[in-house]
């Protein structure tokens, strides 16, 4: 194991309150699997798992104020509902304060909550992860959502994030517009694979 792992295991353990604490490592380990899965780094997907919440020792007011100090930008949509905010002060925060410089691992912590367009294999590995990891009990078809992300990570994805949408619409909670701009892409992106194998079916013929 990453020695640098088991010290930010302990500064986490310091900033966070105990179930987070648990989320978090249930989180990176589920990462792992699904990275020894998809044949990714084991231990950047670890890493990434487990400071994806680093900034969920903060009020959202807190975050909302360290994000205009330290000029990271925030959308209107985040001001009005800046839950999602820990996710890009996290990235900040796992660069400034823990140290991490790897790009793939920051830019998987700042899109965690939101999704966005052009996933890279880790983004989509934590967003997943995050969703279906063991502690989890009250999430919308939690059981498939497990199998299906060991089967295929792109319709893991997909689902996760229409479960999400349909679940806030059915709220009436405001959507994040990075998320409806990622579901848009991906359910693009599942039509043009569907019509493409559509039309390979029927050239085999």
């Amino acid at each position: 194991m990453d020695s640098r792992i088991l010290k930010l295991r302990k500064k986490l353990k310091a900033k966070l309150n105990p179930s987070r604490y648990e989320h978090s490592l249930s989180v990176s380990f589920t990462c792992a699997c699904l990275a020894m899965r998809y044949e990714y780094p084991m231990d950047k997907a670890e890493l990434a798992g487990l400071m994806h919440d680093c900034a969920k020792g903060y009020t959202d007011k807190e975050i909302l104020n360290f994000c205009e100090k330290h000029k990271i930008p925030v959308t209107e949509a985040e001001r009005t509902a800046p839950a999602v905010l820990h996710a890009k002060y996290g990235a900040w925060l796992a660069k400034k304060r823990y140290g991490i410089e790897d790009p793939e691992i920051l830019d998987a912590i700042a899109c965690h909550t939101t999704g966005k367009k052009e996933m890279q294999t880790l983004d989509k590995i934590l967003y997943v992860a995050d969703y279906i990891e063991a502690r989890r009990e009250k999430a919308r078809n939690l059981q498939a959502m497990r199998k299906l992300a060991f089967e295929d990570l792109d319709e893991a994805l997909y689902q996760i994030m229409k479960g999400t949408l349909d679940y806030l619409e059915q709220k009436g909670s405001s959507v994040d517009s990075a998320t409806a701009e990622a579901f848009a892409y991906y359910d693009n992106e599942r039509a043009q694979k569907g019509s493409a194998a559509h039309t390979a079916g029927e050239e085999e013929q």
